[in-house]
């Protein structure tokens, strides 16, 4: 079995979403959609591998807009394309944030900017904790999706829907694949500005993310086992 995980930007691993599919038997194949010399003119042309050679395919987040078609159109609009045709063709699709709202997009929802920001560790309401659990779950998010005809919403907050299921395929706004690890990258790269403005410590930040670390990991861990199981239908 194989799992895409389709990267938007260089400071994104998947860290230990992959590290779960991988040890369900799954070979782990990464694709960078932006590299890092265009990350500050990421309008770049992008070419999304064969969706069918693939097993699942995991899209993941970015820093920039679902619905930012100026910015990011010149592969945005291919990827919300082969996103629609990989749910068609029934290929499981595990969108986390930018990619949950890409897939939401690509099947006929929508994504605007919310009325503010989620970032930090968040508790979630769920219908099914036994799909996903109240958390908490790390966020970093300013937009949200609506959902498009026949999906069903799983779990939201005060701010934005955070995960639905529709088909063999779910989509979450939330990041299970955080760690301090990759937290501590996008502080390096360009978040300590946002969290600032945010009105956070990035330092208190990083340590409660480095105290929830093990956690967290076993969340991820939980999570892709629920959905690969009861949504996917795999194993």
């Amino acid at each position: 079995m194989r799992a895409l995980f389709l990267q938007h930007d260089h400071v994104s691993p998947p860290g230990p979403v992959a590290d779960a599919f991988s040890r369900r038997g799954f070979e782990i194949v990464e694709a960078v959609v932006v590299p890092e010399s265009s990350y500050l003119t990421p309008n770049v042309e992008f070419e999304h591998p064969d969706a069918s050679q693939f097993d699942v395919l995991v899209p993941m987040g970015a820093p920039w807009g679902a619905w930012d078609d100026e910015t990011i159109g010149a592969w945005l609009q291919p990827e919300l394309r082969w996103l629609a045709a990989a749910h068609a063709a029934d290929i499981p699709i595990f969108g986390i944030c930018f990619g949950g709202q890409s897939l939401a997009r690509a099947l006929g929802g929508s994504v605007a900017p919310g009325p503010k920001a989620e970032i930090g560790w968040h508790v979630v309401h769920s219908d099914d904790t036994s799909l996903v659990s109240h958390g908490p779950w790390f966020q970093w998010h300013y937009d949200r999706w609506t959902l498009p005809e026949g999906a069903t919403e799983i779990a939201r907050s005060s701010v934005a829907s955070q995960a639905y299921v529709i088909g063999r395929s779910m989509g979450v706004q939330f990041h299970p694949e955080v760690t301090s690890q990759s937290l501590q990258l996008w502080c390096d790269t360009d978040g300590i500005p946002a969290l600032l403005q945010d009105g956070q410590d990035p330092q208190a930040l990083l340590a409660m993310t480095r105290a929830f670390d093990t956690e967290a990991i076993l969340r991820a861990d939980w999570l892709v086992e629920a959905f690969l199981t009861r949504v996917a239908r795999i194993g």
